[in-house]
């Protein structure tokens, strides 16, 4: 099956302060990324996922502010999620290290990234290419597009 984007309403989002405290139950804070955390961040992405995720996350850092955000525990990045790299919009790429998932880490992140999105203005947020849709669905409300529509993935990246 080929994948498929998903719609956000940004305006009825759930705080993501809520998720953030649950996720600092366990010592972790969600941060905006700075300047200087690039190369961390790209070793992350690339060691925990692919270079390609690097290379994307990497455009997070052309935006003024950067839009990305970075879960960290002291001085240890965990989890990184952003918007704006792949296309003006759209949400990722997101991960979380797999032996930090299920603590609320990626929640937190991804409500940090939809609730900058709409304090720059975007009313309705993509998430592209979906793997995990029951979490999106559960966390932001995120709504799967039709399947006959193109993903801006394969269709028009």
């Amino acid at each position: 099956m080929p994948p498929r984007d998903m719609i956000v309403p940004l305006l009825t989002l759930p705080d993501w302060t809520a998720a953030a405290a649950r996720a600092g139950t366990g010592g972790v804070r969600v941060r905006r990324a700075h300047p200087w955390d690039l190369s961390p961040a790209r070793a992350f992405a690339e060691r925990y996922f692919t270079r390609g995720w690097a290379d994307e996350l990497s455009c997070a850092w052309a935006r003024t502010p950067i839009s990305a955000f970075l879960a960290v525990d002291g001085p240890e990045i965990v989890g990184f999620a952003a918007y704006d790299c792949a296309h003006p919009g759209v949400f990722g790429p997101t991960g979380v290290r797999p032996d930090r998932r299920g603590r609320g880490i990626g929640a937190a992140l991804l409500l940090r990234c939809l609730h900058d999105m709409r304090a720059r203005g975007y009313l309705y947020g993509i998430i592209g290419a979906v793997g995990p849709a029951a979490f999106y669905e559960k966390v932001c409300g995120a709504l799967l597009l039709p399947e006959h529509w193109p993903s801006y993935v394969t269709d028009g990246g």
